[in-house]
C-alpha cells in the first residue's frame, strides 16, 4: 500500500493553539472564506505533488506542499500527511525562504533528548501520530514569518505485498482546499512486465475522474497521472471548496510467465515466487469464537454474518468444526466435520443459535481446538495431504481460568508444537493486541484487529479469503551453500493463492556469474520443485533502465524486509535473544535512514535564537490499557455525572425523588449484572422537591450468572453466594476473592468491586457526624471499568457506558452571573443547560476534587431515555 497518503495543510493563527494549552483544532479553520480564492487565513497553498516510483513491489514515495505566509503577521503552518501502517518514513526536509533543513534519524531515546531539550528553550512543533486501519498519521507544525514561503518535503519507502491477486496503492486525500498544482504521479517499473493496472477514487464519478486521470502501462513500465485543474476540484461549479476528500487506489499485477522472479543489482538479490494454477490443499480449519457477554449485540451478529459466508465458501474436501468459549467450552462435534452439504447445512442452524454468555476463557478454548486438530491428524481423520489451520476470534481479554498471558502463550506454544498455524483476530480496541499477535507469531501465524465499524464481517471474511487456499505447504525457498549471506526468512508454512513469498539477500561474492534458487513444497498431490536459474550479469544488465529504477533499490528492499522481519522476531522473543535482535533492527534503521518503532527522526530550525524542533516517531499497533480517567458516577444530591472523554466534558443531572425510592442504575442481560440503588434523605428532611437534600442509603448488586447478590448500605457489607450470607463492617479492611470476583472493602474509605477484568466499580462511605441535626451518611457509586458490559447494558448510568456525542452551542450568561446557560445538542434533543461544577470523592471522601459539567435540568429529561420514572423499580433485588 504504497504511497497512501495526501497531505492537508492547516492554519492557526499565533501564539500556536498547541503550545498555550489548548488542543489544537485546526480542521475547524478550514471552511468556506470569504478571502481571494486559494488563500485560507492569508496561507496560499500553491503546489502539492505526490511522486511515487515503483521498482520491483518497492515504493519510493516523495509528497511535497509549497505555502507562502500572504499575511502582514506570522502564522502557524501544519503540515498532515497519511501514510501506510507497514511504511518507513526515511526523510523529511522543512525549506523556509530557500534554506532547507534536513531531518537526520536518531536512535529513539536521543530522540526524545534532544526534542525535550528544545521543548524546555522555547518554541516547539511535534510531529504527533494516530493509527487507523490502513494509515498512520504524522503532523508537522512551523511558525513562517510575513512573505515567507514555506516547502514541506517527506519521503517514505515500503515493500508492496500482493493481496488476493493484486499490489495495491492506497492514497487518502483530503487537502480540505483548493489548491493550485494539485498532482499524484506514479511510475511503475516491473522486470517481469505488467499485465493489469487500475486506478479508481472514491470521491468522484467515473466521468469527471476520466479527464483529470491518465493511466498506460506497456511492457515493463506503467504509469498513472492525477492532475485535476482547480474547477474539477470544486465541491460544485460556484463552491470555493474542494470535492477531493476520500480514496484513491492504484492497483497493479505482474505477469507470470514463470513462477518466480529472481533480481539482483550490486551484490543484492531479491526472489518473487507465486506460483499460479495448482490444485487447492485441502484444509482443515478450527473456528474459535468468543461468545462472552461483550460479544453481545452488533459484534456477534457480524460474526455470525462472517461465518455464513465462510460456510458458503467452503470446499468438499475441507474439514472443520466450531469451538464456543466464555466461562466454559463448548463445541459444535466431538471431532473435525467432512463439509458435505449436509453438514454445512448443520453447521449453519448451529451459528443461528450461537448466542452470548458469561466471561472470557481463551486458555480453554485454545486448548481444545489445538486437541482437536492434533487428534485428527493422529486418528487419520483427516486427509493426509491436508494442511489445518486455527483461527480464533475475541473482543476481549482472559478474565476466568488461566488469565495471565505469558502462561495462555507457552500453553498454546507447547500444544501446537509447530504443527499448525495460528491466526489471531481481535475484535476493537479493548483487547490485549501485543498477546494476540505475539502469540500468532510464536506459532507461524499472524494477528489482525478487526474494527467495530459496519463493515467489520466483510473484514472477518476478507481475512478468511488470504487463507481460504493454500496451494503449498513446508515452503523452503533454498540457494547454494556459502553463497548467500544474510537471507531474510525463506521457509513458509504455507503459500496462499493470490499472495506472494519475497525472499532477498546479499551475494558472498559481488563477481559471481550465476547461481541457482530453489523452492520446495508440498502440493495438493504431489512434491514440487521449483528451480530457477539466475544469470547475474545478464540481469544487471537489464535492470539499467535508469528513468524509472532509484538507485540501490535491492539493497534498500533487502533492509527493509529485514528490519520488519526482525522486528516481528523479537515480538515473540524474550531476554538475551530480544535484545541481540533488537540491536539488529536498530543498526540497520540508522544505517538506511529508516524511521521505525527503534528510531525518530529530528528537524531543528533555528528561529529567534532558539530551536523549533520537530520529532517524527513510528508507533507500533496499541494495545487496550483498562481506563483510569473514563468513569461515570452518582455521588451527592444524588447528582449523575457522565464523563465523555471524547470531548474532554462531562455531562451532569439530579434526580428528585422521594426517600424510600429504588432507582436502576445498571442492567446488563448479558453479562448479568445489575445495580439498583434506594434514595434516603436529610433528617426530617422537607416534602418540597425543591429544598430537600436526598442520597444512595443503599445499594444492590446482583450478578445472576454468579448466583451472587450484595447489599451495600452505610452500616454494613452483606454478600449472598447462593443462599450463604456473609457479613463485613466498613470498619474491617480485607479483601474477598472467588472465581471471576473481587471485593475489597478498606476501613470506612470505600469499597473496590470487579467481576473479572472489566468491570470495576467504587462504592464510597460519606461519614457525618452522628449527632448532626439534619445530615445522615451516605454512598456514592463509581464505575471506573465498564468496558466487559455488553451493548445491551441500560440504566441511568448503564445506557452512557456506549459511545454519545452532543453539541454545545450559543453560550450566554445565565441567572447566576458565575453559571452561564448554553444549548446543548444532544440524542436528537435541543436542551438549555447550566455550566457548573460537582465533586469526585473517590480519593478523598471528605474534600473531593472539582469536576467541571454541563448539567442538564428537570430530571435529566432529553438526556435520559425515556423519562427518569421508567427507571424506578420495585426493591433492591
Amino acid at each position: 500500500m504504497a504511497c497512501a497518503l495526501w497531505t492537508c495543510l492547516v492554519l492557526a493563527l499565533l501564539p500556536s493553539l498547541a503550545a498555550s494549552g489548548f488542543p489544537r483544532s485546526p480542521f475547524r479553520l478550514l471552511g468556506k472564506r470569504s478571502l481571494p480564492e486559494g488563500v485560507v487565513d492569508g496561507i496560499e497553498i500553491y503546489s502539492t505533488t505526490i511522486s511515487c516510483k515503483v521498482t520491483s513491489r518497492f515504493a519510493h514515495n516523495v509528497v511535497t506542499t509549497r505555502a507562502v505566509n500572504r499575511a502582514d503577521k506570522a502564522k502557524e503552518v501544519s503540515f498532515d500527511v497519511e501514510l501506510p501502517k507497514t511504511a518507513f518514513i526515511t526523510n523529511f526536509t522543512l525549506t523556509i525562504d530557500g534554506v532547507t533543513y534536513p531531518g537526520n534519524v536518531k536512535e529513539k531515546e536521543v530522540a526524545k533528548k534532544q526534542y525535550e531539550k528544545a521543548v524546555s528553550q522555547g518554541k516547539t512543533a511535534g510531529l504527533v501520530k494516530a493509527s487507523g486501519r490502513k494509515l498512520e498519521k504524522f503532523t508537522v507544525s512551523v511558525n513562517v514569518a510575513a512573505g515567507s514561503k514555506v516547502t514541506f518535503e517527506l519521503t517514505y519507502e515500503e515493500l508492496l505485498k500482493r493481496h488476493k491477486g493484486k499490489y495495491e496503492m492506497f492514497l487518502k486525500i483530503q487537502p480540505k482546499q483548493l489548491v493550485k498544482h494539485f498532482e499524484i504521479d506514479a511510475h511503475i517499473f516491473e522486470p517481469q512486465g505488467i499485465s493489469t493496472l487500475d486506478a479508481t477514487a472514491s470521491f468522484i464519478t467515473n466521468d469527471l475522474l476520466g479527464s483529470a486521470l491518465t493511466k498506460s502501462f506497456s511492457g515493463k513500465k506503467g504509469h498513472v497521472s492525477f492532475k485535476p485543474s482547480l474547477d474539477q476540484q470544486r465541491s460544485c461549479p460556484t463552491c470555493t471548496d474542494s470535492l477531493l476528500n476520500g480514496d484513491f487506489t492504484i492497483t497493479y499485477d505482474v505477469n507470470r510467465e514463470s513462477p518466480a522472479n529472481v533480481q539482483v543489482v550490486n551484490g543484492y538479490f531479491v526472489h518473487f515466487f507465486a506460483p499460479q494454477g495448482l490444485p487447492v490443499v485441502p484444509k482443515n480449519v478450527v473456528f474459535v469464537i468468543d461468545v462472552s457477554g461483550s460479544m453481545s449485540g452488533r459484534k456477534l451478529a457480524q460474526t455470525k454474518d462472517a461465518l455464513f459466508k465462510i460456510l458458503e465458501d467452503m470446499k468438499e474436501e475441507d474439514f472443520l468444526n466450531f469451538i464456543l468459549f466464555s466461562g466454559d467450552v463448548t463445541t459444535w462435534k466431538d471431532h473435525l466435520i467432512q463439509a458435505t452439504p449436509e453438514n454445512l447445512k448443520e453447521a449453519r442452524t448451529f451459528v443461528e443459535n450461537i448466542r452470548d454468555q458469561g466471561m472470557t476463557n481463551i486458555n480453554d478454548g485454545l486448548l481444545r481446538g489445538i486437541s482437536m486438530l492434533t487428534r485428527a491428524r493422529e486418528e487419520h481423520l483427516v486427509p493426509e495431504r491436508s494442511t489445518s489451520i486455527l483461527i480464533m476470534l475475541t473482543d476481549g481479554d482472559a478474565n476466568v481460568g488461566e488469565r495471565r498471558p505469558e502462561k495462555i502463550q507457552e500453553n498454546v506454544r507447547n500444544a501446537i508444537g509447530g504443527q499448525f498455524p495460528l491466526y489471531n483476530l481481535g475484535f476493537g480496541k479493548n483487547l490485549n493486541y501485543n498477546f494476540l499477535e505475539s502469540m500468532a507469531l510464536e506459532n507461524s501465524g499472524l494477528a489482525r484487529r478487526i474494527y467495530e465499524d459496519s463493515d467489520a464481517h466483510l473484514q472477518l471474511q476478507g481475512f478468511y479469503e488470504e487463507v481460504a487456499n493454500p496451494l503449498l505447504t513446508g515452503v523452503e525457498v533454498e540457494y547454494p551453500e556459502n553463497a548467500i549471506l544474510d537471507l531474510t526468512q525463506n521457509s513458509y508454512q504455507h503459500f496462499y493463492d493470490g499472495s506472494e513469498i519475497v525472499v532477498a539477500g546479499r551475494l558472498l561474492d559481488e563477481n559471481m556469474n550465476s547461481f541457482k534458487a530453489d523452492v520446495k513444497g508440498h502440493g495438493a498431490i504431489n512434491d514440487l520443485t521449483f528451480t530457477e536459474e539466475v544469470d547475474v550479469k545478464e540481469m544487471e544488465e537489464a535492470l539499467k533502465e535508469r528513468d524509472y529504477i532509484f538507485g540501490d533499490y535491492i539493497e534498500r528492499l533487502w533492509a527493509y524486509l529485514t528490519i520488519e522481519q526482525l522486528l516481528e522476531k523479537s515480538k515473540k522473543a524474550h531476554g538475551d535473544e530480544k535484545q541481540n535482535l533488537t540491536a539488529q533492527a536498530l543498526e540497520l534503521s540508522l544505517k538506511y535512514h529508516f524511521v521505525t518503532p527503534l528510531t525518530s527522526m529530528v528537524v531543528t530550525k533555528p528561529e529567534d535564537n532558539e530551536d523549533q524542533t520537530a520529532i517524527a516517531d513510528k508507533p507500533e499497533e496499541a494495545s487496550y490499557q483498562p481506563p483510569q480517567k473514563t468513569y461515570h458516577y452518582v455521588d451527592g444530591d444524588p447528582h449523575f455525572i457522565i464523563q465523555v472523554p471524547e470531548k474532554g466534558d462531562a455531562i451532569c443531572f439530579n434526580i428528585d425523588e422521594d426517600p424510600g425510592t429504588v432507582l436502576r442504575l445498571i442492567h446488563d442481560p448479558v453479562t448479568g449484572l445489575t445495580v439498583n440503588g434506594q434514595i434516603i434523605g436529610d433528617k426530617g428532611s422537607s416534602t418540597d422537591s425543591k429544598t430537600r437534600k436526598t442520597y444512595f442509603g443503599k445499594l444492590g448488586i446482583t450478578n445472576a450468572q454468579m448466583d451472587f447478590r450484595m447489599e451495600v448500605t452505610t452500616e454494613k457489607i452483606t454478600l449472598w453466594n447462593g443462599e450463604a450470607a456473609s457479613i463485613f463492617s466498613w470498619l474491617d479492611t480485607i479483601v474477598v476473592t472467588q472465581d471471576g470476583l473481587s471485593v475489597s472493602i478498606n476501613n470506612k474509605k470505600n469499597m473496590v468491586v470487579s467481576f473479572g477484568d472489566g468491570v470495576t466499580f467504587v462504592v464510597v462511605l460519606h461519614q457525618v457526624w452522628k449527632k448532626h441535626p439534619v445530615h445522615q451518611d451516605f454512598l456514592g457509586f463509581y464505575m471506573v471499568d465498564s468496558h466487559r458490559m455488553s451493548a445491551q447494558t441500560h440504566g441511568l448510568l448503564g445506557q452512557f457506558f456506549h459511545p454519545f456525542d452532543f453539541e454545545v452551542s450559543d453560550i450566554r450568561p445565565g441567572s447566576d452571573p458565575t453559571k452561564p446557560d448554553a444549548t446543548m445538542l444532544v440524542k436528537d434533543h435541543r436542551l438549555t443547560v447550566t455550566r457548573g461544577s460537582q465533586k469526585d470523592y473517590r480519593k478523598d471522601a471528605r474534600v473531593g476534587t472539582k469536576v467541571m459539567c454541563w448539567f442538564v435540568h428537570n430530571n435529566g429529561e432529553g438526556l435520559i431515555d425515556g423519562v427518569h420514572t421508567d427507571y424506578i423499580v420495585s426493591s433492591l433485588f
